[in-house]
């Protein structure tokens, strides 16, 4: 009986793990074909190299492949902080990060335009005892507005480009 119980879980093992052998990221890159060839960066400069980075890192720029789309990049990023939320003493508990993104990709051969959008996203976390704490804490949270916008970047050129 032992030994029908043991094969049994050992085929629906290798059942569970072939049905994950398709596996594909949504994020990938297999059908964006890209090179950025001029890029300019306004407003806020270290936002805008950081999406610009990880762009950059998606794209193909070694490739001669005349199927990649050729393009040009305006990132043009600002990021506004206001407090939330005080006690009544007038101390601030909470903050609001708002990082707003206004992209524009063009056919670098044609000019057409293939993406004009403003991408908005907000986060708020509330503030530390100690204030490093809080200063680490903002810098995360930044970083994870950058990373949904630069998602949102790839979702609106994957639906545009290819």
């Amino acid at each position: 009986m032992k030994k029908i119980i043991y094969l049994f879980l050992i085929l629906f093992s290798t059942t569970l793990i072939n049905g994950c052998a398709g596996y594909k990221p949504i994020f990938s890159s297999t059908n964006l074909n890209f090179k950025i060839s001029d890029y300019t960066v306004e407003g806020d400069k270290v936002l805008g190299n950081k999406i610009y980075s990880k762009l950059y890192s998606l794209s193909s720029p070694g490739k001669e492949d005349p199927s990649i789309k050729i393009i040009s990049m305006l990132i043009d990023s600002s990021k506004t902080k206001s407090p939330t939320s005080k006690d009544t003493a007038g101390k601030i508990l909470e903050y609001k990060i708002i990082l707003t993104t206004k992209i524009q990709v063009k056919d670098f051969a044609t000019k057409n335009n293939i993406l004009d959008q403003t991408f908005t996203s907000s986060i708020s976390y509330r503030v530390q005892d100690q204030f490093s704490e809080t200063v680490t804490l903002e810098n995360k949270s930044l970083e994870n507005l950058i990373n949904k916008t630069y998602e949102e970047i790839l979702i609106k050129l994957s639906q545009n480009i290819s």
